[in-house]
C-alpha cells in the first residue's frame, strides 16, 4: 500500500488529505490584538484572531497568548480568574465560521456529514465541561459534553457530532456556524438537558452538562489549543499551518 492510500486509510474516506481543519488559528499562534488582555469581564476578540469571549457577570480574566503548551505546540489561548464571582450568568469561548467555508457538510441534505471536533485543554478546575456547534442560520443546536479528568494536566478531547439533514448554512462570508465551549453557566443556560442530537436552539440547553465554574475562585487557570474541527468520524492529527498560512 502506498504512502497517500494508507493516510487515506488511516483518516478514513469522508476526509481531505490536506486543508482538513475548517477551524482557523487552532494552534493559538497568531495574535495580532495583542499578547494579553487585562480586567476582562465582557464579549470580544482581545487575543488570537479568530477567538472571541463572551463573558456576563462571571468574575474577571486576564485573557493571554501562552507559552504553556503540549507537546507539538508552541502556543495555547489562557483563561486566569482574578475576580472571582460564585453566581455566573456565561462564559463562552468560540469560534464562528463562514457558510462558504462549510458547504462541504452538506447540511440541511439527506447526505449531511458528521464532523469530529478534537483539541487539548488543560484546567486546574476538574468536572464536566460542554462545547456545542451552534448553527446561527437556522438556529439549531447539537452539544457534546467531555471531562477534565486531572488537574492542570493536558488532555486531549476529540468529540464527533451528527451531520445535520436539516437547515442549510448560508453559502456566503457571514457566520453560518458557532463553535461554543462553555466553561461557566447560570440558570439560563443549565436549566435543560444536553442537545444531543441536532434541535432547535434552547438556551436552557447550552450548558446543561457543565459542573464547573471557571470564574469561581481567584487564581483558576484553563488553557486550550490544537482545536481541529473536520469532516468525518474520526479525528486525525493536528494539520499545522504555517505562520504565514494562518495569518493569511
Amino acid at each position: 500500500m502506498s504512502k497517500a492510500a494508507e493516510l487515506a486509510a488511516l483518516i478514513g474516506s469522508q476526509t481531505a488529505l490536506s486543508n482538513r481543519n475548517i477551524l482557523i488559528n487552532g494552534a493559538m499562534q497568531v495574535s495580532q490584538r495583542g499578547t494579553s488582555a487585562t480586567a476582562t469581564t465582557a464579549n470580544g476578540y482581545n487575543v488570537c484572531d479568530r477567538w472571541h469571549q463572551s463573558m456576563s457577570s462571571s468574575g474577571t480574566f486576564t485573557l493571554s497568548q501562552s507559552s504553556t503548551a503540549p507537546s507539538g505546540f508552541a502556543n495555547s489561548f489562557k483563561f486566569d480568574c482574578t475576580a472571582a464571582d460564585s453566581s455566573p450568568s456565561n462564559i463562552i469561548f468560540a469560534q464562528r465560521v463562514e457558510g462558504q467555508n462549510l458547504q462541504m457538510l452538506k447540511k440541511g441534505t439527506s447526505d449531511a456529514l458528521s464532523a469530529t471536533l478534537s483539541f487539548y485543554i488543560r484546567s486546574n478546575k476538574t468536572g464536566t465541561y460542554q462545547v456545542n456547534m451552534y448553527d446561527t442560520d437556522n438556529t439549531r443546536i447539537i452539544g457534546k459534553t467531555y471531562t477534565i479528568d486531572s488537574a492542570d494536566t493536558w488532555e486531549y478531547k476529540t468529540l464527533t457530532f451528527a451531520g445535520d439533514t436539516s437547515g442549510a448554512f448560508a453559502d456566503d462570508n457571514g457566520g453560518s456556524l458557532e463553535l461554543e465551549w462553555w466553561f461557566a453557566a447560570g440558570s439560563t443556560y443549565n436549566s435543560g438537558a444536553v442537545p444531543t442530537a441536532w434541535e432547535a436552539k434552547s438556551d436552557g440547553d447550552r450548558a446543561a452538562g457543565l459542573t464547573v465554574n471557571l470564574g469561581d475562585t481567584v487564581g483558576n487557570t484553563l488553557f486550550i489549543t490544537g482545536v481541529q474541527l473536520e469532516v468525518g468520524e474520526q479525528a486525525t492529527p493536528f494539520e499545522h499551518r504555517s505562520f504565514g498560512d494562518e495569518l493569511a
